[in-house]
């Protein structure tokens, strides 16, 4: 039987101990796995609405990564490779060798890294409003990782959880940022850093990956290395945080992808059409084998591209 909405509302958060830190994980159905990656300052939370239509077919799996939600937020590395060893660690401790990888925005980074660095682990790639593909990312996060900007950030906590945010709304809205989805999960993200532990990690995260100038780390140059990886990429057309352009130049570059455009939603097209989007993924996972690489297979692409000069 299907998993409806008040199903998803029932459904205990687990809690896991991985190297002295606890990963909070929501895990729903049966089937080949689904490790569901969020965004910066996001939760497991953005990927509810789709659970009840992946779950019947699915093993999904959603944590909240290290530094947000409902896990450990210790003072430490916050890169996208430590995120990607953090996902692959709590699959194998969840007993699933592999799992199509799913990530939005900067869990599309992490999502891009888990399958560089543990390819015998990714059976596809779906990459949903994904950073790491250009340089150009909304003044909102880049203002993020200011000097100072850890003096700020907790008067703009306070205003949103005080209900004097309507300002900042109307700011947000003032730079083209969606009104529904996008406002809402922004608010909820401003919220979350009321904790001065979030938003430490938060710092920590964004520095990790943006500077004032933009997206300072890029998987472009990399991208070939998916040519064996069945890889999905999804935009909102009216996406104000990541350009939609970083998406369709990603495809152009990954032989084999598809790329679909949600028209008129914004920087989270899987909450604006989750129906939608739910039945997009299944497809795309239905409709593809599996990818099996192991190390010479990448060894193999990286020297068709010249990559490696042997002396």
């Amino acid at each position: 039987m299907a998993l409806t909405a008040e199903d998803v509302d029932e459904i205990e958060a687990e809690r896991i101990t991985l190297h002295g830190n606890h990963v909070t994980f929501l895990r729903a159905g049966e089937g080949p796995a689904l490790l569901l990656l969020h965004g910066i300052a996001g939760s497991y939370e953005t990927w509810a609405p789709l659970i009840p239509a992946l779950a019947d077919e699915f093993t999904v799996i959603a944590p909240d990564m290290l530094g947000h939600g409902g896990s450990a937020k210790p003072r430490g590395d916050y890169s996208l490779g430590a995120y990607a060893a953090g996902a692959r660690d709590l699959l194998l401790a969840l007993g699933h060798e592999s799992a199509t990888v799913v990530g939005h925005s900067l869990g599309g980074g992490v999502a891009m890294q888990f399958a560089y660095q543990f390819p015998a682990h990714t059976d596809r790639l779906a990459l949903v409003s994904s950073g790491g593909l250009g340089d150009e990312v909304n003044i909102v996060l880049r203002a993020a990782t200011l000097p100072g900007s850890e003096l700020v950030l907790p008067l703009i906590t306070k205003a949103w959880v005080t209900g004097t945010g309507r300002r900042i709304a109307n700011w947000l809205g003032a730079i083209g940022l969606q009104p529904g989805a996008d406002m809402t999960e922004i608010a909820r993200g401003y919220a979350s850093l009321a904790d001065p532990e979030a938003r430490q990690a938060f710092l920590l995260t964004a520095r990790s990956v943006i500077d004032h100038r933009g997206q300072r780390v890029s998987a472009r140059d990399r991208l070939y290395l998916a040519d064996s990886v069945p890889s999905l990429i999804v935009w909102g057309e009216r996406d104000r945080i990541i350009p939609c352009a970083h998406g369709k130049r990603a495809a152009s570059e990954m032989p084999g992808s598809r790329f679909e455009l949600f028209e008129g939603a914004g920087h989270f097209p899987h909450l604006e059409r989750p129906i939608p989007f739910a039945r997009l993924l299944a497809r795309f996972v239905n409709e593809t084998e599996p990818a099996r690489l192991d190390g010479e297979e990448v060894a193999r692409l990286l020297a068709e591209r010249g990559a490696l000069e042997v002396a």
